[in-house]
């Protein structure tokens, strides 16, 4: 009897469960479709882009000059500025942005790659019963879904390991992990699972393995983030908005309501950072009509200086506002507020770039940075531009005063927070599965994830000061490692010369005066809007730049009674996405002769504009591959790519090392060696003459020794490195020294390494010699003493330094005098 219960409880508990299961696989089946309906239907309530290819930036200009009408002219084209205007224009708002920088040059470059709802918030949500972060992963995880579907080429689910050392966390993080799949609903990627120890160390074979327990798997997006943000841009200019880069404000302007005598913005006045020409030769204002300006200010990870966006929207009359350009001059930030004083509408202009944390201090953020020292800088070199922004000089103008009450706003609503990531060699991380560190030293969390076949650690979040160029700190970097070298097996050495590079974002989160630090603060974004039409839009993250963007256009059209539809951004493909296929780079293989690396490379970072590159690439008068002259050997990149990047609105070196192709971000030498072709294939292109070639140089140099983490580089390995090696070391490297040195002069030169590389049988390009021994030569004298061979193998030994081709070709020559073998000498990662 007892057994006929038992059997009937199990059938019917079974067959619950079942319907349970079927009933949610059901309702997940409606919504996908529902989902699909609602992206059938925005592509259909979107007209056909304007333009076919998106307008030259001399177009641009022209539009931004000779436009007499906009509705809305966006500052910052970081992510959410980008996004605005797309939404404003696909709305058939009249759009123009501009921007000071290049197109993502600040936060939303420097990203963990991610989308992603945030596990981490999610548990914050349940542990204290918070609605709004739950709120906030459920957008985020909509958004994701809807990222992966605008853009597949640039971004795609990535599975993400959680590494379990305690059998009481396993159902803990399986409930949580459960959870967020059940959040995204209809969205989620794909469900999660639980690896055993096996299993899991067959995924990820350099995990460490003792106390090991098992592993969940998980699944979130991953993109290219500066290409992302460059998409949507050029989405944006096809549609038709008038988008400018390098395009700065100088001064934003304010005038008095006739009725009721409120301060209103009502113009600003912008200069060409590249040109510095006056558009229409004329310094006269530009009267405005006198309608609202509603000014977003724009907090999210768009840029360190958080960018601006300024809106224009008509509220008494039918008429438009006249814009005038005014292009130029120095780099500056002007703070703002709603009671800004300034003189009576001089130019018509929709645009602002406004350090938000500098506003809470009164003050404005530094000046464009002089002239970059020559390279390679000395290891003592400083240069207070690329130092913490703790010394700002007051704006030269009354227009530009902060008002207390604002200050404190802005204190109060903002925390700038870093967050600090390194690039390692690829082969640190399986190719396709990430980790997570869910509770680090310090109750952080790490990623651990392949990139670009990188593998991409971080990020910090520590509280900072804002500044235009966050460097990663030394300390943040031994941080990461030495929580990587936690999850890691003993035997997979992490050293610190194996940090290829390193780069430092901003974050400006929104504050709750309760929370005791930046990791405790949520990434909800929060609109505002001030008496003087000024709509702040704060916090936020990448992955919810769309849904920041139609709210905030929302709220501008609901509190001014616009006449606009409804965003339709939602399934709207970006530059590249609407023709991609998996493998559209077959047919870049066989119609035009690429290598397949190099392919699939441009067919993920171009999409179906891929072809278009291709058509541009040069002979390699090779074999094979036909077409497509690499940059460098090691990476995909192509000469073409960098043609095409003109067309992109790169203006600069920097531009293409860092967002145009992504060398920079991966392998700081790689891009330092690529940068000699890529600023003349961008002179022919440009025009510029050898002053304007060698200023790029320097500049680039500068940006890759302070922004991306060769300064650390070049302090891993000074000419004051302590030598500390055992004497049978030092016995055993001044053997392989001096057989080099025969003459015992007590250093060697190019004529030296030659002389052995013949006496074996090798040939090697001058040019080659002279960069290997530069790497080591610390005084710089031309030739490399014993100490300072002493030095490196020191450091060598120590981890500071890894990869050198100095050392690798001594070795190997050492071992190989009799035999005559060749001796490979291409970088070996070229950590910093």
């Amino acid at each position: 009897m007892a057994f006929q219960k038992a059997v009937k409880g199990t059938i019917l508990v079974g067959g619950g469960a079942l319907a349970s299961v079927l009933g949610l696989s059901q309702f997940a089946h409606y919504r996908r479709k529902q989902v699909n309906l609602a992206y059938v239907e925005a592509a259909e309530c979107v007209s056909e882009p304007v333009n076919r290819e998106p307008p030259s930036r001399e177009a641009q200009l022209l539009t931004l000059q000779n436009m007499s009408e906009f509705d809305i002219l966006v500052i910052g084209g970081g992510a959410t500025g980008c996004g605005c205007a797309l939404d404003a224009v696909t709305r058939g708002l009249k759009t123009a942005l501009v921007e000071r920088d290049d197109f993502s040059s600040g936060t939303s470059s420097r990203s963990t790659k991610l989308i992603h709802g945030g596990v981490r918030y999610l548990q914050k949500a349940i542990m204290k019963l918070d609605i709004e972060q739950y709120r906030m992963v459920k957008e985020a995880l909509h958004e994701r879904a809807n990222l992966l579907e605008i853009a597949p080429h640039l971004s795609a689910p990535l599975p993400i390991m959680l590494p379990i050392y305690k059998w009481w966390q396993l159902p803990y993080y399986w409930v949580g992990i459960k959870l967020y799949d059940l959040v995204a609903g209809s969205n989620c990627l794909k469900s999660s699972y639980v690896l055993s120890k096996s299993r899991a160390l067959e995924h990820f074979p350099m995990l460490q393995k003792d106390k090991l327990v098992g592993a969940i798997v998980y699944y979130d997006g991953q993109h290219n983030d500066a290409r992302m943000n460059l998409a949507i841009a050029l989405t944006a200019a096809r549609y038709g908005a008038a988008t400018a880069n390098y395009m700065e404000v100088v001064s934003l302007l304010k005038e008095a309501e006739p009725h009721t005598g409120r301060q209103r913005v009502c113009g600003a006045r912008c200069r060409d950072v590249l040109t510095g020409t006056r558009a229409r030769g004329s310094e006269h204002p530009a009267w405005l009509p006198r309608d609202c300006i509603i000014i977003f200010l724009s907090l999210l990870l768009l840029k360190p200086d958080f960018r601006v966006l300024l809106i224009k929207f008509l509220i008494v009359s039918n008429d438009w506002l006249n814009v005038k350009i005014f292009p130029r001059g120095a780099w500056q930030f002007f703070p703002l507020c709603p009671e800004l004083q300034s003189p009576r509408a001089l130019a018509a202009l929709l645009a602002l770039a406004a350090l938000v944390h500098s506003l809470s201090r009164g003050s404005r953020g530094p000046r464009r940075t002089p002239a970059p020292p020559h390279h390679p800088p000395p290891p003592s070199c400083t240069d207070p531009s690329y130092t913490t922004c703790t010394e700002h000089t007051r704006p030269d103008s009354g227009a530009y005063r902060s008002h207390k009450n604002t200050a404190a706003a802005a204190r109060s609503s903002c925390q700038p927070s870093a967050g600090v990531h390194i690039v390692m060699p690829g082969y640190f991380s399986p190719e396709s599965m990430g980790l997570l560190d869910p509770a680090t030293s310090d109750g952080r969390v790490i990623f651990f994830l392949p990139w670009q076949k990188m593998t991409i650690a971080g990020t910090t979040d520590t509280p900072t000061d804002v500044t235009h160029h966050p460097i990663p700190s030394e300390e943040d970097i031994n941080f990461i490692l030495n929580e990587v070298r936690n999850y890691l097996s003993c035997d997979v050495e992490v050293r610190r010369g194996d940090v290829l590079a390193a780069w430092s974002g901003i974050r400006p989160l929104v504050t709750d005066p309760k929370s005791a630090d930046t990791q405790s603060i949520s990434r909800n974004h929060v609109v505002d809007i001030s008496e003087s039409g000024l709509i702040t839009i704060a916090g936020g993250k990448w992955t919810t730049y769309r849904s920041m963007a139609e709210d905030t256009i929302n709220a501008a059209i609901k509190t001014h009674n616009l006449k606009a539809g409804p965003s339709r951004t939602v399934g709207l493909f970006l530059q590249g996405g609407k023709d991609w296929s998996p493998t559209l780079y077959i047919r870049l293989v066989q119609d035009y002769g690429l290598e397949s690396e190099v392919a699939q490379h441009l067919a993920a970072t171009y999409g179906d504009k891929a072809f278009e590159v291709a058509k541009m690439a040069s002979v390699t008068g090779k074999r094979w591959p036909i077409v497509g002259v690499r940059l460098v050997s090691e990476f995909p990149y192509i000469e073409a790519e960098v043609k095409y990047g003109i067309k992109e609105y790169a203006c600069t070196a920097v531009d293409m090392i860092s967002r145009r192709t992504r060398l920079a971000f991966l392998n700081v030498q790689a891009a330092e060696e690529a940068l000699p072709r890529i600023v003349e294939l961008m002179a022919k292109e440009l025009n510029w003459d050898d002053y304007k070639k060698e200023e790029e140089l320097e500049t680039a140099r500068k940006f890759l020794y302070y922004e991306m983490g060769y300064k650390s580089r070049s302090e891993q390995l000074t000419d004051r490195s302590e030598i500390s090696l055992l004497p049978s070391d030092i016995d055993r490297y001044k053997k392989r020294f001096h057989k080099f040195d025969a003459d015992q002069k007590g250093f060697i030169t190019i004529v030296d390494v030659q002389r052995v590389l013949e006496s074996i049988g090798v040939q090697m390009d001058e040019n080659t010699l002279h960069e290997i021994l530069n790497e080591v030569d610390l005084n710089k004298n031309g030739q490399v003493e014993l100490n300072e061979f002493l030095q490196l193998m020191s450091a060598i030994q120590k981890g500071r330094v890894s990869g050198s081709r100095l050392a690798i070709l001594m070795k190997t020559a050492e071992e190989n005098l009799d035999r005559r073998v060749p001796i490979p000498v291409d970088r070996s990662c070229g950590g910093l």
